[in-house]
């Protein structure tokens, strides 16, 4: 069972190491800048991506192929989300980055880039004349050098890419440990032989009696 795991460490878990790095970092940022913004969806996502790609980490060190499965599964699902994404901060197929639907309706906080992206420069104005509005805060952003919602795309199409190596890689790491139980299993393999090698009961083997009153014909007959 051990030569199995160091085997499999020497061999997945480190390039598996390298490959998780970066998405975990790239989450980790997404993270921050999401709660910033109180983007509750994306807050949620990002969240069970972090604990996913940690259990596929797991799963390839402690060589547990359901765990890497796991992984594989949630990776797709994390590229649709992340198109998801993109399509509703370009406004295809008739959303609208305007909506309050990545705080699920809850407040209409938009993305925390919306104001504080490069060259962005926030200016809060004052309350309406007429005393109708004193309850909202209006704030004027100008000279941003790239929209927040093309900043908003890049995170996600960040995500897609890095994704798209895990899961390429998962399933290389799948393919192969199939492949290696298939041909040459060590547990009920190589075990179960010893184990039957080191309690087998041997049994000698009592001679045959052959009485003298036997013609000799038959005595041969017997021998043979």
């Amino acid at each position: 069972m051990c030569a199995v795991s160091v085997g499999h460490i020497s061999k997945y878990s480190w390039p598996h190491l390298q490959l998780t790095k970066d998405p975990m970092i790239s989450a980790l940022e997404r993270q921050i800048f999401d709660f910033l913004g109180f983007q509750w969806a994306p807050i949620l996502g990002n969240f069970l991506h972090i604990i996913v790609v940690i259990l596929g980490l797991f799963g390839t060190i402690q060589y547990r192929p359901r765990y890497i499965m796991v992984y594989t599964v949630w990776t797709a699902l994390w590229v649709t989300w992340n198109v998801f994404i993109i399509c509703f901060y370009l406004e295809v197929g008739g959303l609208s980055k305007d909506t309050d639907l990545m705080t699920f309706n809850i407040s209409v906080h938009r993305s925390w880039w919306r104001e504080h992206g490069p060259g962005c420069v926030r200016r809060v104005l004052p309350p309406s004349a007429h005393g109708m509005m004193d309850d909202y805060t209006y704030v004027s952003v100008t000279g941003c050098i790239v929209d927040f919602q093309y900043l908003e795309v890049i995170h996600s199409a960040v995500q897609i890419l890095l994704s798209l190596v895990g899961f390429v890689y998962a399933c290389y790491v799948i393919s192969i440990s199939m492949e290696e139980e298939d041909t040459f299993d060590f547990i009920g393999g190589l075990d179960t032989h010893s184990y039957y090698q080191d309690h087998v009961e041997l049994k000698p083997v009592k001679p045959v009696e052959i009485s003298n009153d036997i013609e000799p014909e038959m005595r041969l007959l017997n021998l043979t």
